[in-house]
């Protein structure tokens, strides 16, 4: 008999103790580990890590067997495992039910139960009893399944249980916008059962997904029915909302203990090694201790002062938690786990005698990892005093199985029995390994002979779809049928992948379809979807954007393909290539775009270059025998030509006579929410002459020429508007028969959006007031005496004979209102319904690029972008708040993620009867999505995108740059192509300056936006500049240069323009919330307006906790005037320099009134200014403030928080406050 080795000794006694503080509480039938012997509670996730411990000592003995018995135990040791995984799939395949359920609600009623009976594997306690929705034991789970598998375990037996977890796949892959109860099962902090956004949970899914794709669940024995497929967008989109949170752990929790299990073992979900560095500092910095780490901070569970007869908290009783919380000695072993896997050394050492001294050591010499260790209670004073300087005792399990495995496993490591690598077969602890350039494959294909021959005119070479062939070109709704297939089984009553959305990254690769190759149409470029498409400019724009993107993002093997088809509909009205789309191709032959290197060339150049998936989950089982016919089907219908419609509006004969006098011309029009009341013309010319008299500050004494110069001012920006042709306008125009033949006709010189009859009006200083009617149409009708006569078959007449959009916009509009979409109107002698004609006139709209009829049509017709949910999520996941609809009366906020029908849903009802507003609101939630993935800093310190005041700052812009009502302001703006609509949004977040030119001046612009649509074109210039302080100073003769009067006309009014664009936006300082919360912390409270912020908030949250932040946002958010909303922030911020600075200040028991501080500092303003009271009647803005403070400076001696530090220096009654001077803006 051969002796045991030394290394052989030392594996039986690590199997010795295995067997005594894990295996030994392994039930026989189920296999599943209760937490202690007389607790038969079975958490999915401390199975999994409990497990681990197990399966690595089963590697150990197969790598190091010295006897044959060592193999023996092996296998022994295998079989547990094997059991463990499949007793938690058997828990799982017992609740299918649910699982299908929360496919399509993300519900946490429908979600999978988190704890079992280890007896029986039935759930133990109800739905609503417990937090149960935890993706990330799910997401641990398959992950394990998919690591053991590629190990060699054998745990999934039939297609039944592959199809289960297909579904799983399905069940986490929403994780990155599906708050959950998170690793500690209590969501928010307070433990009212409120779930979160956890990064834990998205990280564990996202590794999970990654994982497990392309894996074959019955090993090196399976075939193609047996492979896992998971998309890889929804696993890039964990990882954009991962790093974008990270080390934030939720909205209540800065940071969290659990994090370093999604930054290294077993997760290794994130890829940037400065954010992996910064977590794994925080958590060392925040939540070690001597005895392990802090869960989270303020975490009360089983702490002395926390109440055991209740499981909730009081918000104010977190407080007493702070400094005592319980230490959780398993985390050094994560630690140590972390420091194997990085080969740091000295890491290793640290945390093992760290953990040395915590270990339970018992008679029998068996080391025990005990759960958690607290302050007694009669040392909690000592320590809330002391940080870590009491001695803790051990409280809750003696033995706690999910460390002590993990406890094992580093031990396992570190003494050489096992490699880091051999726990990890996937190679999960390489992905911070540098990677390649990516070099993205482009294919330019053109749908016929003409387009091939258009492009090579221009000098490119493209082939068309029939030359491509065998391989066959497809838009990105074929592959989203075709997924749907994906995870069927009618047994089990399992219906597949649920989502219909396809990502970028999933249409960039090629696929094998029963021996043929398919390639697809980015979803962004089908124009039988949303409208965008139709701006040729804007699918340029996103196609750079495209290679940046997939350039970063992919992690597949072989190149990425982008396909892109060039057809009829991009040409322009004189049926040519637009030269944008011309140049981006020329910009791509050249191998480099937007800095991503990119190379052009034909479909079959890249076939053995590409990635390839082969869809083998189609027609593998024999119960889907049907599907064959059902795809066949699917593509018929779409490569089909579409048969021809009859064009029923008429094109070729001018408006009608009677449309002039009816009373439903304008109604398109009169639907609109963005305008401004009858009633209020007199005060907007009151603000204009208000506007000429700011100008005469210095002269308080005579304000007589200072009004008189200010209405020569304005006359003068009148006469200018008018060379310019910039005039009020009204609904736009189009154009005769004769125009559209041929647009590049100007006509009479004006612009389309003119009407000869009107004269010019200046901006009002004011935004556009929303005007909300909220009468709905029918009610409207039926009380508008004014519609009583109104005859619909003389109005489907008249339709028959008009060829002018606005006539047939608004009769369709009309009787889409009135007798509803299905109602025949026999148009010409013809069967059509009228959603058959406003699909008609949507499609002719698109044509010839009308974007206000375009929205207002597709607002209608209910058109939803295929990207919203995703959109709004990427908002809401990067801790932004969304809010919808025209404040005050209709706005609605959206502070979680929703599924997309409910969301589009939400956005309708806010915008009432304005159906182009609803449009628009949909555009800019996608654009603003687009910015926050590319362009975060745009959104640093904005905590709620409140969409319908950017409309309204949007519309004032352009009722600022034309020169008209803001009315005729919102006509330009929903005439904006979406890309000139997405510049604009652009340049507001960016607080760059928009300056006019026309085209008499024949100057161009990389970024403009255009005003109208043929004709005269006016176009917005980006121009960067300092926004300076507007001094006071003398009016200048009425013979002064016309240059002088316009650089002082451009310098007005900026800093207010500022604050309330800032305002609008919700953009404060850096570390604002954290000074308001200091600040907070030492008086009683802060009135803001009428709402009041208690000192209690310090008590419940934390100065880094995203909730305070949101608190502080509410309160301000009800100050309806932006402006003096930025003037409050700025109060704010002055209060908390001046009391961090002066430690003279004592507001202990003090209520601080902000509105009391802006008010005397326009005091001190005023009367240092030497206003006189004449003036400040006619210049007094909103809250009752002068409008020149708004328009003065923040920093300086006479900038506004030097007026606001004086002003609250008078509050706190410190003495000289003359001389204060604030540099900081």
């Amino acid at each position: 008999m051969r002796n045991r080795s030394n290394s052989g000794v030392r594996l039986d006694y690590f199997q010795r103790l295995i067997n005594k503080t894990i295996l030994k509480f392994q039930n026989p039938i189920t296999g599943l580990f209760g937490t202690t012997e007389h607790d038969s509670h079975a958490w999915v996730r401390d199975n999994v890590y409990t497990i681990m411990a197990v399966w690595g000592i089963a590697l150990a003995y197969r790598k190091n067997a010295d006897l044959d018995e060592d193999l023996a135990k092996a296998y022994e040791l295998e079989q547990s495992v094997v059991k463990l995984m499949r007793g938690l799939l058997r828990c799982m395949m017992l609740q299918v039910d649910k699982l299908e359920k929360f496919k399509k609600t993300q519900s946490t009623k429908d979600c999978l139960h988190a704890k079992y009976s280890s007896q029986t594997g039935k759930t133990v306690v109800g739905d609503s009893e417990w937090g149960h929705l935890q993706i990330d034991a799910t997401s641990l789970f398959i992950l394990y399944l998919a690591q053991m598998t590629a190990a060699g375990l054998q745990i999934i037996y039939t297609l039944d249980e592959v199809a289960f977890v297909q579904n799983l796949v399905f069940y986490i892959e929403t994780a990155y916008r599906t708050p959950d109860y998170g690793v500690w099962e209590r969501g928010d902090k307070t433990n009212h059962g409120l779930p979160e956004l956890n990064s834990s949970s998205i990280g564990m899914a996202k590794a999970a997904l990654e994982a497990i794709n392309e894996v074959d669940l019955f090993g090196a024995r399976g075939g193609p029915a047996s492979v896992i497929h998971a998309l890889p967008d929804e696993a890039q989109q964990c990882q954009a909302i991962l790093h974008s949170m990270l080390p934030r752990e939720s909205n209540s929790k800065e940071i969290d203990a659990a994090l370093i299990s999604v930054i290294s073992f077993p997760a290794f979900a994130v890829d940037d090694i400065e954010i992996i560095k910064k977590t794994r500092q925080e958590i060392e910095d925040k939540l070690m201790g001597n005895y392990g780490c802090r869960r989270f901070l303020r975490d009360g569970y089983k702490t002395a002062r926390e109440d055991p007869n209740r499981l909730h908290y009081e918000p104010w009783e977190l407080l007493a938690f702070e400094k005592i919380e319980n230490q959780w000695p398993m985390f050094y072993a994560f630690f140590i786990l972390d420091g194997l896997y990085r080969g740091d050394t000295e890491s290793v050492e640290k945390y093992k005698a760290l953990l040395d001294p915590v270990i339970t050591r018992t008679d029998d010499g068996n080391l025990y990892m005990p759960e958690m260790y607290s302050v007694p209670k009669d040392k909690v004073d000592m320590e809330i005093r002391s940080r870590d300087s009491q001695k803790r005792e051990r409280t809750g399990k003696m033995l706690h199985l999910w460390g002590q495995s993990l406890f094992i496993l580093g031990r396992l490591i570190d003494e050489k029995f096992i490699s880091p690598g051999e726990l990890d077969p996937l190679n999960r602890r390489l992905i911070t390994e540098p990677r390649p350039d990516v070099v993205v494959q482009v294919v330019v294909i053109a749908e016929d002979i003409m387009m091939q021959s258009l492009m090579a005119e221009q000098g490119i070479a493209v082939q068309t779809v029939s030359q491509v062939a065998p391989i066959q070109i497809y838009p990105a709704r074929v592959l989203s049928q075709i997924y749907s297939l994906l995870g069927k089984n009618k047994s089990m009553g399992l219906t597949g992948r649920p989502s219909s959305e396809i990502g970028l990254l999933a249409t960039s690769k090629l696929y094998i379809l029963q021996d043929q190759i398919l390639a697809f149409i980015p979803q962004f470029i089908d124009q039988h979807q949303f409208y965008l498409a139709l701006d040729i400019d804007f699918l340029v724009d996103t196609m750079k954007n495209t290679m940046e993107d997939l350039a970063r993002n992919w992690r597949m093997m072989g190149r990425p393909t982008f396909v892109c088809t060039i057809n009829t509909s991009m040409l322009d009205h004189n049926q040519k290539l637009p030269s944008s789309l011309v140049g981006t191709i020329k910009k791509l032959q050249s191998g480099y775009i937007a800095g991503t290197r990119v190379h052009l060339g034909d479909m079959g150049d890249f076939v053995s270059t590409s990635c390839i998936t082969k869809l083998s989950f189609v027609n593998t089982d024999t119960q889907y025998a049907g599907q064959d016919s059902q795809i066949s089907d699917f593509l018929g219908d779409v490569l089909k030509k579409a048969c021809p419609r009859p064009r029923l509006l008429s094109l070729g004969k001018k408006a009608s006579r009677s449309y002039r006098h009816s009373s439903i011309r304008g109604i398109v029009r009169r639907s609109r929410s963005i305008a401004v009341n009858a009633e209020d013309i007199p005060a907007l010319h009151a603000q204009l002459q208000q506007r000429g008299v700011n100008l005469g500050l210095t002269s308080p004494n005579s304000p007589g020429p200072a009004l008189s110069f200010a209405l020569r001012k304005l006359e003068k920006g009148a006469k200018k508007s008018r060379r310019k042709g910039i005039v009020e306008t009204t609904l736009p125009r189009i154009n005769t028969s004769e125009e559209l033949a041929h647009p590049h006709l100007k006509g009479n010189g004006r612009s389309p959006m003119c009407t000869p009859n009107r004269s010019p009006v200046q901006s009002p200083m004011g935004s556009p007031k929303a005007q909300h009617r909220l009468w709905p149409f029918m009610d409207k009708f039926n009380n508008d005496s004014s519609y009583n006569n109104v005859d619909v078959h003389e109005l489907v007449d008249q339709l028959s004979q008009s060829e002018n959009l606005n006539e047939q916009a608004d009769i369709i509009h009309y009787l889409y209102i009135k007798q509803g979409p299905n109602w025949d109107t026999e148009v010409d002698g013809k069967s059509c319904t009228v959603r058959e004609l406003l699909v008609e006139l949507y499609e002719k709209a698109g044509h010839w690029k009308q974007w206000w009829l375009v929205r207002h049509a597709a607002g209608m017709l209910k058109k939803r972008v295929e990207d919203l949910a995703l959109a709004a999520t990427d908002l809401l996941v990067r801790q932004k708040q969304l809010s919808v609809g025209l404040p005050p009366d209709r706005e609605k906020i959206i502070t979680g993620p929703l599924p997309p029908d409910e969301l589009a849903a939400i956005i309708y009802e806010s915008c009432g009867d304005d159906l182009s507003t609803a449009s628009l609101t949909q555009e800019i939630l996608i654009y603003l999505a687009m910015f926050i993935r590319t362009e975060p800093k745009l959104f640093k310190e904005m905590l709620r995108m409140r969409v319908g005041l950017i409309i309204q700052v949007m519309a004032s812009e352009m009722s600022r740059l034309f020169k008209c009502s803001g009315e005729d302001a919102s006509d330009h703006l929903l005439n904006l192509s979406p890309y000139e609509l997405k510049m604009m949004l652009h340049h507001i977040l960016s607080g760059k300056e928009f300056v006019i030119t026309t085209d008499l001046e024949i100057k161009t612009s990389q970024s403009h936006i255009v005003g109208s649509v043929v004709g005269e074109r006016s176009h917005l210039e980006l121009r960067e500049t300092k926004m300076p302080s507007v001094t006071v100073q003398s009016p200048p003769s009425a013979a002064g240069k016309p240059e002088i009067e316009d650089e002082m006309e451009d310098r007005q009014g900026q800093w207010l323009r500022r604050r309330r664009l800032d305002g609008a936006l919700n953009r404060v300082p850096v570390g604002f919330y954290t000074q308001v919360w200091k600040v907070l912390e030492k008086c009683h409270g802060l009135s803001i307006g009428s709402h009041f912020l208690p000192h209690s908030l310090t008590r419940e949250m934390t100065s880094g906790e995203f909730k305070f932040a949101l608190q502080v946002e509410r309160v301000l958010n009800m100050i309806p005037q932006p402006e003096y909303r930025q003037l409050m922030v700025e109060a704010l911020m002055v209060t908390t320099l001046l009391v961090e600075g002066d430690c003279r200040i004592n507001l202990s028991g003090q209520v601080l009134n902000v509105d009391k501080i802006v008010q005397q500092a326009n005091s001190i303003f005023i009367k240092e200014q030497n206003i006189s009271s004449e003036v400040v009647n006619h210049s007094t803005g909103s809250a009752g403030i002068c409008l020149h403070l708004y328009d003065t400076a923040p920093s300086g001696r006479y900038g506004t928080m030097s007026y606001l530090a004086r002003a609250l220096a008078v509050f706190m009654n410190i003495g000289d406050h003359q001389n204060l001077e604030c540099n900081i803006s």
